[in-house]
């Protein structure tokens, strides 16, 4: 890990530090413009290849409500939200994301956006009555990692459905929480991000300094998004939030009742990064969605960013479980402005599934400590088959 020195081990078993110890070796020019203000991740478009398929996902299955819908698109919002979606489903030959989309602060950090952007080359499209239904002038750009991002302001507000309660199921989603982004190379892509205005949270990192990820927020969660090391730029997936951990439960009993269990790629769980309680479910076309709750609370100006050994056998889950090769490997593509899948470039340096599940990676709870073995061995080696 980068500057040991300046790290505080805790209890826990992981270190805590003032700022994000990654360094970019390539990175991303700072623009000499200011930056966007961004509240928070606000929604995603996703490109589905079979829109009434994805529809009964979402809505009869995972119980998001319908705000809007045609012949070619579908707009999704959750039981808190007053903006007009948080998902939007539309139809296209290829499955992919299209947007990953966020509110600014005012009607000018458009123009700022804008600015920002443009220094670095990129490429910017403006529309005064925005890309979907609902969201009023908004600016698209592919940004210099490959993703396109979105940022607006002016929205139509429907009802927030926080109240009524004769609307809620047994696995309510109340929030959208965050994205999490696949790229080649974490410290670039956190550098731009830092420049973009988030904050890293936590990372993963190892003994020679390399990132294995990093999560960054605007809003005072964990993240309004993540970086993950590997090949990209794809989306890992989009989170939803529910207010207690039994509801996760509950829509794992809803996707057995309905013989959809295979739906379900990962948990449930609780994570050591994020300390939050998740499941990870792949859609119809793969997309993956994470269902999340219960991390903690970031806001404050000196709130310590926390750093994990990539072999620490909880970071990932906090009760020791093997993630699955797929959760590592498989990610959605992502589109230019002109919907066109962005190629993907392969990750040079280690991969986190390398070093902690393929044939010569070995994990551990406690680095060093004999007496806190597993089974007797120094090591918990989580190898592909294991979790079979």
């Amino acid at each position: 890990m980068t500057n040991r020195e300046d790290m505080t081990l805790t209890s826990s078993g992981f270190y805590v530090s003032q700022e994000a110890p990654i360094k970019a070796d390539n990175p991303v020019p700072t623009p000499s413009v200011p930056a966007p203000d961004i509240l928070r991740c606000a929604y995603m478009e996703l490109v589905v290849t079979d829109l009434l398929r994805s529809r009964d996902f979402y809505v009869d299955v995972l119980g998001l409500t319908v705000t809007e819908e045609d012949e070619n698109a579908v707009y999704l919002r959750s039981l808190e939200e007053f903006i007009h979606h948080n998902l939007v489903l539309r139809q296209g030959p290829v499955a992919a994301v299209a947007a990953f989309s966020y509110r600014v602060r005012t009607p000018e950090d458009l123009d700022k956006a804008v600015a920002f952007y443009t220094e670095l080359g990129c490429r910017v499209e403006r529309r005064k009555d925005g890309f979907t239904k609902g969201i009023g002038e908004s600016v698209r750009v592919t940004d210099p990692l490959g993703f396109p991002y979105e940022f607006f302001y002016d929205v139509e507000h429907v009802e927030r459905l926080a109240w009524r309660y004769d609307l809620y199921t047994p696995g309510a989603l109340v929030r959208l929480d965050h994205f999490n982004q696949v790229t080649p190379d974490v410290p670039r892509a956190t550098k731009f991000m830092q420049d973009l205005g988030f904050r890293v949270t936590e990372d993963i990192q190892d003994q020679e300094g390399t990132v294995y990820a990093a999560w960054m927020r605007r809003k005072p969660t964990v993240h309004d998004t993540a970086m993950t090391g590997g090949n990209g730029p794809r989306m890992h997936h989009v989170a939803f939030s529910t207010h207690e951990k039994h509801n996760i439960l509950a829509i794992c009993d809803k996707l057995g009742a309905l013989r959809m269990s295979d739906a379900i790629e990962r948990g449930p769980g609780r994570h050591g990064v994020s300390n939050a309680f998740y499941l990870y479910l792949r859609d119809p076309d793969g997309h993956r969605v994470e269902i999340y709750t219960q991390d903690y609370y970031t806001g404050d100006p000196d709130n310590p960013v926390v750093t994990w050994d990539v072999h620490d056998n909880q970071r990932r889950d906090w009760w020791g479980n093997p993630v699955v090769p797929s959760w590592y490997t498989e990610a959605s593509l992502v589109l230019d402005l002109d919907g066109n899948p962005q190629p993907v470039v392969e990750r040079t340096e280690a991969s986190e599934m390398a070093v902690t599940i393929g044939a010569d990676g070995f994990s551990y709870t406690r680095a060093d400590d004999e007496s806190g073995s597993y089974r007797g061995e120094a090591s918990k080696g989580f190898k592909i088959g294991h979790q079979l």
